[in-house]
């Protein structure tokens, strides 16, 4: 029996609720394929796409009505991992009882303990919300004194700070329940995140990068195996250009250098590849970053870009 963590992107889950509630339709056939093989399952979800609705849909509310609240980022985050939650634990659910499997899923509001000190309040580089033009996104520049990057080319998106994850509030329940065999989501969206001070913890406007808090938890769990489910089939160097290439299997210590020679994207591949190797240099064995459409073939370590020590 393996303990394995499965991140998924929140831009692979769709652009609305009713997308999504299909899409995770197919996923958990794919994740259940784990569970029926007797393995552990840890399930860390995005929440990009989701949040930044969560959060425009109360600014918009606010700008007609003064009477309407202003949510900040840490309640916007608590709110899509109870609704990203419960459709993916549906669907796990639901597709468990197809199988005549008694497995117990449980969806966990879980708190990522950040240092309120960590450089990316300066410098912000996680990207929510929605994709823009750029005629768009500088008007939101001018108008809502948003900061914006471009996104691999794919458009303009919002940024915030994403500080790393230290630890997990908790780390002590999603173990207990490991043990009891019960397939946890947790760390949603990376989490919501908090920082400690005078021994309590304070909610801050940030967002923490998925892939980080999978790893972070794939370490404090022992696991095996962390996987990267995303929008694309397998990190590509080159990327966009015409002497493109797909990387199938590299050590860590090779794919550092392409990272040094910034190869990959500040707000979209980047990130899981650091956490793929921080998890590997942490402990871990395998980590594995593949497409969501082909979460089988990724899962068997027949499709993505697996990377060992």
């Amino acid at each position: 029996m393996a303990k394995i963590v499965v991140a998924v992107g929140g831009n692979a889950l769709g652009n609305n609720p009713e997308e999504q509630k299909e899409i995770v339709k197919i996923t958990a056939k794919n994740l259940v394929d784990i569970i029926e093989a007797k393995h552990n399952l840890i399930v860390v979800h995005g929440n990009g796409p989701q949040v930044g609705m969560i959060n425009q849909a109360f600014s918009i509310a606010n700008a007609n009505d003064i009477n309407s609240p202003i949510v900040d980022f840490p309640e916007c985050g608590s709110m899509s991992q109870g609704y990203i939650g419960y459709h993916l634990q549906n669907a796990i659910i639901n597709e468990l009882k197809n199988r005549k499997l008694n497995n117990d899923v449980s969806t966990i509001i879980t708190q990522t303990i950040v240092d309120k000190n960590d450089q990316a309040f300066k410098n912000p580089t996680k990207p929510i919300g929605m994709f823009y033009s750029k005629v768009e996104a500088d008007k939101l520049i001018n108008e809502k004194q948003w900061q914006m990057k471009d996104d691999s080319g794919r458009g303009w998106r919002r940024v915030i700070a994403s500080p790393k994850p230290t630890d997990i509030v908790e780390k002590n329940i999603i173990s207990l329940l490991m043990k009891e065999n019960v397939t946890v989501i947790a760390a949603g969206g990376g989490g919501i995140p908090v920082y400690q001070e005078n021994n309590n913890y304070y909610g801050v406007a940030a967002v923490i990068d998925k892939d980080f808090a999978a790893a972070k938890i794939a370490e404090i769990i022992n696991a095996d195996k962390l996987i990267i489910l995303t929008a694309v089939d397998k990190v590509m160097i080159n990327y966009g250009k015409t002497n493109q290439m797909a990387l199938d299997k590299i050590n860590s210590a090779e794919i550092r250098e392409y990272i040094n020679d910034n190869q990959f994207g500040e707000g979209s591949m980047l990130p899981k590849i650091q956490a793929a190797v921080s998890f590997i240099n942490n402990g871990g064995k395998e980590s594995i970053i593949g497409s969501l459409k082909k979460s089988e073939k990724v899962i068997k370590g027949l499709s993505g870009t697996i990377i060992y020590k």
